[in-house]
């Protein structure tokens, strides 16, 4: 599966242009490095949101919870990006817009939380729909991934509910999960989130 990204950033507003890397509070300037100091930053911040979740109010979440995850390696986290962003040709939501587009994810999310809690197969279709409107938007210039699951994962807990959609060493949950948002599958991820949501912690 294609992972070309493009990013209209004539100015530099995130990455050097010596050596083309995202500038970070590291000062790290080996991509194989960075990767590495990120991975293991993110992994012990997503354990201190496992361990003291917080309540999903709307989008203003969402940024708080890239706050929350990135603030050890970059001093833009938690805003919005200043960049456009396209994958394989298609274009992400344009910064232009996002206010309406914001007040859009708030609504899902309102909408979200007046489902009864056993009806687990309308949580995981507006969970899907939630998650394929914000994958659409992109709002960060990088981790969008990663943030868009836990906040999945912290609406879905809400509701008593477990959801993992990053399982270690499961090819068939990445797959389904990259082509659902990538191609804007909301049934293949409806199907995804309903088989991965559990009652159980």
């Amino acid at each position: 599966m294609s992972n070309s990204y493009k990013y209209t950033d004539p100015d530099y507003i995130y990455t050097d242009p010596n050596i083309g890397l995202l500038r970070n509070l590291q000062d790290i300037s080996d991509p194989d490095v960075l990767l590495f100091v990120e991975s293991a930053a993110v992994t012990k911040r997503l354990q201190q949101l496992d361990e003291n979740p917080i309540k999903i109010k709307g989008i203003d979440s969402l940024f708080e919870i890239h706050k929350h995850l990135f603030q050890d390696i970059y001093a833009w986290a938690g805003k919005k990006r200043k960049v456009e962003i396209s994958k394989d040709g298609k274009q992400f939501f344009p910064t232009s817009h996002f206010d309406k587009a914001f007040r859009y994810i708030d609504q899902l999310t309102v909408e979200f939380k007046k489902i009864p809690k056993d009806d687990k197969r309308q949580l995981a279709e507006k969970l899907a729909e939630i998650l394929d409107n914000v994958n659409y938007l992109h709002p960060f210039r990088e981790g969008n991934g990663r943030t868009q699951r836990e906040f999945l994962r912290l609406l879905a807990l809400e509701k008593g509910l477990t959801l993992n959609l990053n399982p270690p060493d499961n090819k068939s949950v990445y797959e389904r999960y990259m082509k659902g948002t990538i191609e804007s599958e909301v049934k293949t991820l409806t199907e995804l989130i309903f088989e991965r949501i559990t009652t159980d912690k």
